[in-house]
């Protein structure tokens, strides 16, 4: 345990002893929000990123160490533990290097090697292996055992040859240094498989592509990888691409590592070809399909470190707030779904009209829009961005034109998951008469009036803002997401009295029974009043009081610290303060004033150190504050439409739809997201899309090129950059930014890897969750 927690806090730039503190909070069932937020004294301050990092490498420690303690074991009921083998597995940090080490004494089917070695052939190996002046063929004659089938000198020295190889391809040290030198060196080569070219269109920016290893980012390595699950691509790793004869070149290396005379020695032929065939046979295959699972690895820990902030993004997204809505769920043939929530997102109507075609029943349907707005005196119209939504948008736009006393607002909201929720048992529980389709509208509404509490009821995958999200593990996808989910619910917080069972789920310390129980106790007994009720929730325990109620927050309670996110537990350090200053809590709360001047010292004592009194008087100053941003809408250009409205030198208004590291996706309102390449975001060097912008900013973007045929559409973020606006679509693999920009007055940009992002952007919209 000391040994995980020493290098816990080397990792992440700790204490031990802040490492050893959270791990027993961890241990002991604390949650990593609860930890951050209520614990600091405790941990010496790590926040959640640190927490989350730090309960993720433990239980991957932890795992390694288990195996470690097998290895060791199991090594010396065999007899065969050395106090040199010992060491180098207690000093093993890492589970590739463990297995390399017990690979030689790993239980395997019988090889080639070991019948030979069954057979009494290992002494040739080892004297061949040793004294390369030997002559093979005479020494060979003395294996010689025709029953256990080595009946000549060939099959005797083959049988040599197979036991040296696996000895080879057993060797740590050897496979280590193999795997420093590919770390560096090596290359990932692609290839077009014959026939492929025309069904594999889309990946013709691989069909012959080479690129370090060691240099590949997630979205190239996932789209070769895709390719190559599809029959498309061929895959190779080329160790040493420097050399005209990279197999040469490794197999020299087995025989410096070895110190063998390879050279003028008698045996000098026959271990040359031990040598290569080890590469060949053993070393050159398992490397490759281990620097191809590293590869994939690799990249499915940046896309779903990609998909989790994006997720991230949407979920903290500014909500509209407390405002009657209603949500408008696109259609052409089977009519525009319509569902009209109050304030508090409860259903209060529902309708369907058919604008559109076929029925074109444009004047009816404004009729009826116009009816519901001043029924229930609606401020907010939230329209899905799937089919027909700009039709839709325009439908509405002629609404507020003709109804300007109605002071109404539209708003186009992404629709991705909503049919998710529509069929969720969540959905039919809660709109059990509820057409399926309607229910979806009642989704788009809620989720402009706030992001966090309606998206939380679908799964996070079903979002669609990831890259290659169904080709990456999805266990660690969905725990990732899962963390990303509960940080986010509970940085804001949550109405103890208005929240759904699926938001309360994600509250520290709960669980669906826990708030499924909280919700039965609210429809039997009426609203809580204060935090000190939940007790009275069946099955809700002291544990899990302690981990919730400081993120479950009552806005019109009893007592009013139970509207902020002061901690019960600590609710005596406001007693102390208010008593020291004469005042009572209502006077205190909001009293900048008085709170400005406090000292935090003052109201320390063994339990509450001075982070803790910290953050209680900040968060009397603004109880209850919401982190989420201001909110804002983009207005969409009118008349453009679809692709085909597009031309290169437009300046537009869109909504940043995902980010990937190459760059970010902005939805203009065409029904097809467009590129902005990193390169093309600012005119400054970042290294990282987001140093600038995140999934729900509002951008101006400028138009450099527009594909109609592929779907694709290239802006840039440069607004004075100057634009070919001849319109002809890419007829080369070169990136539209590198074609399009020509304002020679900007520093050089490298355009070189825009190209590359194409597979990742024909995937993004493919993925993209539609009706």
């Amino acid at each position: 345990m000391s040994n995980i927690s020493a290098r816990l806090a080397t990792e992440l730039n700790a204490q031990q002893p802040q490492v050893v503190a959270a791990i027993k909070l961890l241990d002991e069932g604390a949650t990593v929000p609860f930890i951050a937020r209520y614990r600091k004294e405790v941990t010496g301050g790590l926040d959640d990123t640190q927490l989350r990092l730090l309960e993720q490498r433990l239980s991957y420690l932890r795992e390694l160490e288990e195996r470690r303690s097998f290895i060791l074991a199991t090594i010396k009921e065999q007899g065969k533990l050395t106090t040199e083998l010992s060491a180098d597995i207690n000093n093993a940090d890492s589970k590739t290097e463990l297995e390399d080490l017990y690979l030689p004494f790993k239980p395997k089917r019988r090889t080639k090697g070991q019948i030979a070695i069954e057979a009494g052939i290992e002494p040739l190996a080892d004297a061949l292996f040793n004294d390369p002046n030997l002559d093979p063929e005479q020494h060979a004659t003395d294996y010689i055992n025709a029953d256990a089938g080595f009946a000549d000198t060939k099959t005797v020295l083959d049988g040599a040859k197979f036991i040296l190889m696996e000895r080879f391809a057993e060797d740590a040290k050897l496979l280590a240094k193999f795997r420093s030198h590919i770390s560096q060196h090596g290359q990932i080569e692609s290839r077009v498989i014959a026939g492929q070219e025309n069904d594999g269109a889309k990946y013709r920016d691989y069909f012959e592509h080479q690129e370090p290893l060691k240099k590949v980012p997630s979205h190239r390595a996932l789209a070769m990888l895709r390719a190559r699950n599809e029959g498309v691509l061929q895959l190779n790793i080329n160790p040493e691409p420097s050399a005209e004869n990279p197999a040469q070149i490794c197999a020299q290396m087995i025989a410096d590592h070895y110190r063998l005379d390879v050279s003028n020695s008698a045996a000098s032929a026959w271990l040359m070809s031990v040598v290569q065939w080890a590469w060949k046979i053993k070393l050159s295959l398992h490397l490759e399909n281990e620097f191809l699972g590293a590869m994939r690895e690799k990249a499915e820990t940046g896309a779903i470190d990609v998909f989790a902030k994006n997720l991230k993004d949407l979920l903290m997204a500014a909500p509209a707030g407390p405002r009657t809505t209603l949500g408008l769920d696109p259609g052409l043939r089977t009519g525009c779904k319509i569902a009209v929530v109050d304030s508090t997102g409860k259903l209060l109507t529902t309708q369907t009209i058919f604008p559109h075609a076929p029925q074109n029943h444009w004047e009816k349907s404004l009729r009826t829009l116009e009816q519901l707005c001043r029924q229930h005196k609606v401020e907010l119209i939230a329209i899905g961005n799937g089919t027909a939504s700009r039709e839709s948008d325009k439908l509405v736009a002629e609404l507020i034109k003709a109804n300007s006393e109605l002071n109404l607002n539209k708003i186009m909201v992404s629709e991705a998951g909503a049919s998710v929720y529509s069929a969720s048992e969540f959905a039919a529980n809660e709109f059990p008469n509820l057409d399926v389709s309607l229910r979806g509208a009642v989704s788009i509404a809620r989720r402009l009036q706030d992001p966090l509490a309606e998206l939380v009821k679908i799964e996070p995958k079903s979002i669609g803002v990831g890259q290659y999200q169904h080709d990456v593990s999805q266990s660690q996808l969905g725990q990732t997401l899962t963390s990303v989910v509960e940080d986010c619910v509970n940085s804001v917080g949550v109405d103890l009295n208005m929240a759904s069972v699926p938001l309360l789920t994600r509250v520290s310390g709960l669980n669906k029974t826990l708030a499924q129980n909280i919700v039965n106790y609210r429809d039997a007994n009426g609203s809580f009043s204060k935090r000190s009720e939940l007790k009275k929730v069946e099955r809700l325990g002291p544990k899990a009081f302690e981990q919730a109620a400081g993120f479950l927050r009552i806005t019109n309670g009893t007592d009013p610290l139970d509207k902020s996110s002061v901690h019960p537990e600590a609710y005596p350090i406001v007693k102390r303060i208010c008593e020291k200053n004469n005042l009572d809590v209502n006077s205190l709360i909001g009293n900048s004033d008085i709170l400005n001047k406090l000292v935090a010292n003052d109201y320390i004592d063994d339990k509450f150190g001075l982070p803790t009194v910290t953050d209680i008087i900040k968060e009397l100053d603004k109880p209850g504050r919401d982190p989420r941003p201001e909110f804002k809408t983009a207005e969409f250009k009118a008349g453009v439409e679809t692709i085909n409205d597009l031309k290169p030198g437009m300046i537009l208004e869109g909504v940043v739809s995902n980010v990937a590291n190459f760059g970010a996706f902005v939805d203009v309102g065409v029904h097809q997201d467009g590129l902005v390449h990193i390169s093309a975001i600012t005119n400054k060097f970042i290294s990282d899309p987001r140093e600038v912008v995140k999934a729900g900013d509002i951008v101006k973007v400028k138009v450099l090129e527009v594909d109609a045929a592929r779907k694709r559409i290239s802006f840039t973020m440069r607004l004075d950059d100057d634009v070919d606006t001849s319109n002809k679509a890419a007829t080369t693999s070169k990136p539209a930014a590198a074609q399009k920009v020509k304002n020679t007055s900007k520093p050089k940009r490298d355009f070189g890897n825009a190209a590359m992002g194409n597979a990742f952007a024909d995937a993004f919209a493919n993925a993209k969750v539609k009706k």
